[in-house]
């Protein structure tokens, strides 16, 4: 029992001190997603180790510890996305106007065949914009049967679970498809007229995930992260991006993004809204994510049922309000952030976009 236990605890504990690490190898980085399971293990541990015989010999005392400081780490990164935390996006309550408009977000998982589900969780909510990645020329011939209710559009499919696909009621000014690092890998940029006459950019993407079949390492996804980052940045305009970005809201990228990019997360003070896995409750996390300039108010954000893919789609309402903008304290980047910034650039032989 006591071997079992010590064992028991040594994995929570190890995955904590290991996600402390910036290294970008996959298996460090994998460490940053399941904060809330490995808290769940740190409780149950630690628990047994506090009423299990023993509790009060050196060694048991020493786990007990260790095992406590872990657990209030782990808690201490996930406390802003619960509603203990304050709001960092305002709620707008007032009703709909001209400067409203709703996005869906969602990782159909290429391999998944229920079209039908998701068509009609979208004419159901009829989104004003639809961001759909791991599309291939299957799911675009599905997809395409809300054309007519769409009439902005720009769509690349491929088979390496990398396509991506935007649907708009609103116009579409420039829209673009970039590959920022790999030509295997697309990213979206447009420029999106709401109906009040404001124009605002928006950022499609799905960069590689840090996993063994994928990218040993977080480079590129952090490389590419830091170069929309520093666009959004450096153009000084009303912003969001959007996407499944393989990457946790809590992590020290996202949170480096954030900073660079000075967009805010309408999750915190919020909840989490884990996306991923919707067909394995206890290993759920949030992966797709909607960041938003300061000029925004946050309507509505809510999590919409499964219908096959191994993501939940993300609904987000949201207005933009130049006026929010004095109102909103948006993250600020110092030294060491550009610091950071321009070494994972180097690293992935990546340069601003122009």
């Amino acid at each position: 029992m006591t071997i079992v236990l010590y064992l028991c605890g040594l994995v929570p504990i190890a995955a904590t001190l290991v996600s402390l690490s910036r290294h970008p190898a996959w298996w460090v980085r994998a460490c940053d997603f399941p904060r809330l399971q490995i808290a769940a293990l740190l409780t149950a541990v630690l628990a047994t180790a506090l009423l299990a015989d023993g509790a009060g010999t050196p060694a048991r005392l020493l786990l007990s510890a260790a095992l406590l400081a872990c657990l209030a780490f782990q808690l201490a990164v996930v406390l802003p996305y619960t509603p203990l935390w304050r709001a960092e996006l305002l709620g707008d309550s007032s009703p709909p106007g001209e400067r409203t408009f709703s996005l869906l977000v969602v990782n159909v998982l290429m391999s998944n065949r229920r079209a039908d589900k998701l068509l009609a969780l979208i004419r159901e909510h009829r989104p004003d914009l639809v961001l759909a990645v791991e599309v291939d020329g299957w799911w675009c011939d599905q997809l395409a049967t809300l054309a007519d209710d769409y009439p902005g559009q720009l769509t690349h499919p491929l088979h390496n679970t990398y396509g991506m696909l935007f649907y708009s009621r609103l116009e579409l000014i420039g829209p673009e498809l970039r590959f920022l690092l790999k030509p295997e890998v697309p990213s979206i940029r447009t420029e999106v007229r709401l109906r009040s006459g404001a124009s605002v950019t928006l950022y499609g993407l799905h960069p590689e995930p840090p996993a063994p079949d994928e990218a040993e390492t977080s480079g590129p996804r952090d490389a590419e992260l830091v170069m929309v980052a520093r666009e959004v940045a450096e153009s000084n305009r009303s912003a969001i991006v959007a996407g499944d970005l393989n990457d946790v809201a809590w992590s020290h990228t996202s949170r480096l993004f954030r900073r660079i990019s000075r967009l805010l997360d309408p999750r915190i003070g919020r909840g989490m809204f884990n996306s991923f896995h919707a067909r394995y409750w206890p290993l759920r996390w949030p992966l797709d994510h909607v960041f938003v300039s300061d000029d925004f108010v946050l309507k509505d954000m809510r999590r919409l049922p499964k219908f096959g893919s191994d993501h939940f789609p993300i609904l987000i309402t949201l207005a933009h309000d130049p006026e929010a903008a004095v109102l909103q304290e948006a993250p600020e980047q110092d030294s060491e952030d550009r610091a950071e910034a321009r070494e994972k650039l180097a690293q992935e032989r990546a340069a601003p976009p122009p």
